[in-house]
């Protein structure tokens, strides 16, 4: 599993770097440029689930599952399976009746090991345990792939029932959604070339401070985005449509670092450095 969704990735970021119109020279430095992942972690959150402010019966609904499935064990299964390989994935979605009344969940399906796409169907941590919710209040669950930062009005338009996407609650996002109960705690951490004489966020700090155009990359909306924004100012900060985005632009030197949720970030290290 963790060899295919590398593969995934290693082509999915030499499609970026294609589309970005880089020139031959740009190929050759992101072959040979290895990547590594900081030490010192640079934010810890909790991923929860997006509902909108009136669905409140069906928060009530998605937290009693949720709960249960976590306490069973069952969400450390799922997320087992996907990030270390351990054990066998949970059985969902086997026995829906087909007039079930449908779930849609709204996601971006580039944020391996969470949401991802395999033989054109999205799958991961969080289309996993989304399954396993939807077998537990007696509905198909339907999952529409768009960009990170269409999520949130999708669910405050209705066009979805829920988000999930790795997401993390925040002040800014809780004036539009309400969240459930959280079922994982992410890691934003650091990623910088393997010969970077960065060490931690602190010796960013002290670049900027010295007048170094030193650039950050993130995935456009992301709470990396966010607080690197506010950390190091907008100026210093890249947003991409995709994490595999900002992965592309480092190795081709256009960016001094990426920061983005420590799974995706070991995936994607893993695809560069093969």
């Amino acid at each position: 599993m963790k060899k295919y969704i590398a593969l995934m990735l290693a082509l999915l970021m030499a499609f970026a770097v294609c589309a970005c119109g880089s020139s031959g020279d740009d190929a050759d430095v992101a072959e040979d440029v290895q990547l590594k992942i900081l030490d010192s972690e640079y934010v810890t959150e909790d991923y929860a689930i997006a509902v909108a402010k009136e669905s409140e019966d069906l928060l009530a609904k998605i937290d009693a599952a949720l709960q249960e499935l976590i306490d069973d064990g069952t969400v450390a299964q799922v997320t087992a399976y996907y990030i270390s390989g351990e054990g066998e994935l949970p059985a969902f979605q086997q026995e829906v009746a087909d007039d079930a009344e449908v779930l849609t969940m709204g996601t971006n399906a580039a944020f391996p090991p969470y949401e991802f796409v395999e033989d054109d169907v999205v799958v991961g941590i969080d289309a996993a345990v989304a399954g396993l919710i939807a077998d537990k209040l007696g509905m198909k669950l339907e999952i529409q792939d768009m960009e990170f930062d269409s999520i949130i009005p999708a669910v405050t338009s209705g066009k979805v029932d829920m988000g999930m996407a790795g997401m993390t609650v925040t002040d800014e996002r809780l004036e539009s959604v309400n969240f459930s109960i959280s079922y994982a705690t992410g890691i934003q951490v650091i990623i910088v070339p393997t010969d970077s004489d960065v060490t931690n966020a602190d010796d960013i700090f002290a670049k900027i401070d010295a007048g170094e155009d030193f650039q950050i990359g993130c995935q456009n909306a992301t709470t990396g985005f966010i607080y690197a924004s506010d950390d190091f100012g907008e100026d210093h900060v890249q947003a991409f449509p995709k994490g595999a985005d900002a992965i592309a632009a480092l190795t081709s030197g256009k960016i001094d670092c990426v920061i983005i949720d420590n799974e995706p970030a070991k995936a994607f290290v893993e695809a560069n450095n093969g």
